[in-house]
């Protein structure tokens, strides 16, 4: 699947210092050694309404760590997928009338234009879970003969042959390895905390047959009316989410690579069955971190396709919003916590640019390299973009404040402005 078009990142002169990021399955912050090499998994959409702000903040969010790490001297490989077939995505496809594929399509590109429009470095592979199943199939089939896996009998309306991970076999696989895998690694709840997420996140913990009520779907067999592909001995069907996601990240980065990364709504089942598959699948933890981003509502509720209560960037686009000002708004926000959109910030973000495009042509570059500084330093701790956004209006209220008309050679407005605006594009993905 291809992505979006990237604008050229701009080189700064200096380098920002290493990232300390807050690490969930750490439940504290730290250090992320990368020894020049870094690499990140961001999962994806489910393509059936995209992209609203909770969307886009985690994208964002996690675009300023791309950023960050290219400025401090790293190599950076960044993979993220596209959900293009699962439940929610037929359900909408159906209350439309369309085909599943269609609508897929529609709202996949309707992402990439809004990935594009906000600045968002692409991936470097973008992978459709379609295009994953015939990678899926034998991983899953090795776990089936392996035990870790298993088939389950069926009842009433429900076929014989759903293939489930075992989330106990998983945890025996090695006692004495310290990096193991087990049930709560990453998300630190208890089987009991887990139970009723695990229902309200596509688990089926009542399902019968099933050796363990958290055990994860691996491989759904053919039923009438849903699409299905050629699942050599296990049938044909379809596979489970997370296994998509582990299968995908360890094709196509290291084992272990740096950085899990998502909303905070994924962190469980998500992430904790995706690092358990990975772990089971090749003996190795799939990622050495895992970092998520807060919630957005609207009027006091979470913002969400099942309520209804979207704010779409696309929307705002058709408006004749500058995308800019929308990246701006999210990134008024640390990306770890849960926040409301409203109007008034979007206002807010807009009179923002325009006193930073008028600080542009007043600026000295002695004032441009503070402010690079400042910002660096911001981000460098744990992302903090809203510290480094107050940096950036520090330097504008400066540069209003003592234009550096008449400066000498080395201090000229021209070599200011150049800097100040490669700094805020190049770090914070903001056009000026």
């Amino acid at each position: 699947m291809i992505a979006w078009k990237n604008s050229p990142l701009p080189v700064l002169p200096g380098n920002s210092p290493d990232v300390v990021l807050y690490d969930t399955a750490r439940r504290r912050t730290v250090p992320v050694r990368t020894g020049g090499e870094a690499s990140i998994y961001v999962c994806g959409i489910t393509p059936y309404d995209a992209t609203h702000m909770g969307h886009a903040s985690t994208y964002v969010a996690f675009d300023l760590l791309n950023r960050q790490w290219r400025d401090a001297g790293n190599t950076v490989r960044y993979v993220q997928n596209v959900t293009d077939v699962d439940d929610p995505l037929l359900e909408r496809a159906n209350a439309r009338g369309l085909d599943w594929r269609t609508l897929a399509l529609e709202q996949t590109q309707l992402f990439r234009d809004d990935m594009e429009a906000l600045n968002v470095l692409a991936p470097d592979h973008y992978i459709g879970a379609v295009e994953s199943v015939e990678w899926i199939v034998p991983v899953v089939e090795d776990l089936l003969r392996r035990g870790i896996a298993y088939r389950v009998p069926g009842e009433g309306s429900e076929p014989d042959g759903d293939v489930y991970f075992s989330v106990d076999a998983a945890a025996e696989l090695d006692p004495e390895d310290a990096d193991a895998w087990r049930l709560g690694s990453v998300s630190g709840l208890s089987p009991e905390q887990m139970l009723p997420v695990f229902a309200e996140r596509g688990g089926d913990p009542q399902r019968p047959g099933k050796r363990n009520a958290l055990d994860p779907l691996l491989w759904r067999v053919q039923r009438t009316g849903e699409p299905f592909w050629d699942g050599a001995s296990l049938g044909a069907g379809r596979p489970g989410w997370h296994i998509e996601c582990s299968v995908i990240a360890q094709r196509f980065l290291p084992a272990p690579f740096t950085v899990q990364a998502g909303g905070s709504d994924l962190v469980f089942p998500h992430h904790e069955m995706s690092a358990g598959h990975a772990y089971a699948c090749s003996g190795t933890p799939l990622a050495r971190h895992y970092a998520h981003a807060g919630m957005v509502g609207l009027d006091g509720e979470k913002m969400s396709k099942s309520l209804g209560n979207l704010v779409l960037v696309s929307a705002l686009r058709s408006q004749g919003t500058d995308p800019a000002a929308i990246r701006a708004v999210l990134l008024s926000h640390h990306y770890r916590t849960d926040w409301f959109w409203t109007a008034e910030q979007l206002t807010s973000a807009e009179e923002r640019l325009c006193r930073w495009r008028r600080a542009l042509p007043l600026t000295g570059l002695s004032q441009a390299k503070q402010m690079l500084a400042e910002v660096r330093t911001a981000l460098a701790d744990d992302l903090d973009a809203p510290a480094a956004l107050a940096a950036v209006d520090a330097w504008a209220r400066s540069a209003a404040e003592q234009p550096a008309a008449g400066t000498s050679a080395t201090d000229q407005d021209a070599d200011g402005a150049a800097l100040a605006a490669l700094a805020v594009d190049a770090l914070l993905g903001i056009r000026l």
